[in-house]
């Protein structure tokens, strides 16, 4: 059994406790009929997740992060089968103990890519840049609609604003220098951005090669999507944040592959002012990161968002 986690210092003191997650995740999956099969724990990801035998993987989220666990499941019931890249078939989800839920899938076989990545020839890397636009092109072009009642933020121009209202004191918590932050406000004002409702599409939010698997014996070819739970409906360009900061990391050859394949161009100021007002943004990390020669948020928009 697993004990409630409903607070961040119960988090920090059970999720990565094996003694305790271990034997929970053992009596759940003899509970769902694939007891005994080998379980090992992925070492990367916020919740534990676990690899049950070579044909499920299941993924564990505390009460605290319960409707992460909702979305999860919804939404890949949502793109199974739609998108060009695979992923993971739901066996089973739903509630466990002391609010804790699960979800149940199918393992998708292959390397992540991050790791991986080094090791990936560049006319490999050309190819999968190339698949990772038609399965944005997929996705963005999905229906929506019926994960409203679940994804947020449900008003996005209120979403943008309220985002824009708190950017430069967003990243002064972060750490940015006084010489980054002067420029956000007036940057942000010229920017491109929706000023009223854009069309909306359902977005994965973290699209990067963290989160894609590739097989080498075929050429790196993307066998898998993963890790559905900070999904929203919003801008597609929004999308295109992680894409530019994780999946092509600025380089401009990778991204014109990645769009021509999409289908759109999108304006490089949009980008960068999506990745000040993103959920997760942390423009120090993403400058200690790519370590860019750029000096003004103008031209950093063309450095990682521009392409050739």
């Amino acid at each position: 059994m697993l004990p409630a986690v409903e607070t961040d210092a119960q988090w920090d003191a059970v999720v990565p406790d094996e003694s305790v997650m271990r034997p929970g995740a053992e009596a759940l999956c003899r509970q769902l009929g694939v007891g005994g099969l080998p379980l090992e724990r992925f070492a990367e990801g916020s919740v534990p997740v676990y690899a049950v035998g070579d044909a499920h993987v299941l993924k564990l989220f505390p009460a605290l992060s319960a409707r992460d666990g909702r979305i999860e499941e919804r939404v890949l019931g949502a793109v199974e089968g739609a998108l060009p890249i695979p992923t993971p078939s739901v066996r089973a989800a739903g509630e466990y103990v002391n609010g804790w839920r699960y979800v149940l899938m199918s393992r998708l076989h292959g390397e992540g890519l991050a790791p991986a990545w080094p090791r990936v020839p560049r006319p490999d890397r050309e190819r999968i840049a190339h698949g990772c636009g038609e399965a944005l092109a997929a996705l963005h072009a999905l229906d929506a609609r019926p994960l409203a009642d679940l994804l947020g933020p449900g008003d996005w121009p209120a979403f943008l604003a309220g985002q824009q209202a708190g950017a430069v004191d967003r990243q002064r918590r972060r750490g940015l220098s006084e010489a980054w932050l002067e420029q956000i406000p007036d940057f942000l004002a010229a920017a491109p951005l929706p000023r009223s409702a854009p069309q909306l599409s359902l977005l994965h939010t973290e699209f990067m090669r963290e989160h894609l698997i590739a097989d080498p014996a075929a050429g790196w070819r993307l066998t898998g999507l993963i890790d559905f739970e900070p999904a929203m409906i919003g801008d597609p360009a929004y999308d295109l944040v992680a894409v530019g900061l994780f999946t092509t990391r600025a380089d401009p050859r990778l991204l014109g592959r990645l769009l021509t394949a999409y289908g759109r161009p999108f304006d490089p100021r949009l980008l960068m002012a999506y990745t000040l007002l993103h959920v997760y943004s942390d423009l120090p990390w993403y400058l200690r990161e790519l370590k860019p020669v750029a000096r003004t948020l103008d031209a950093l928009a063309e450095e990682w968002f521009g392409v050739s």
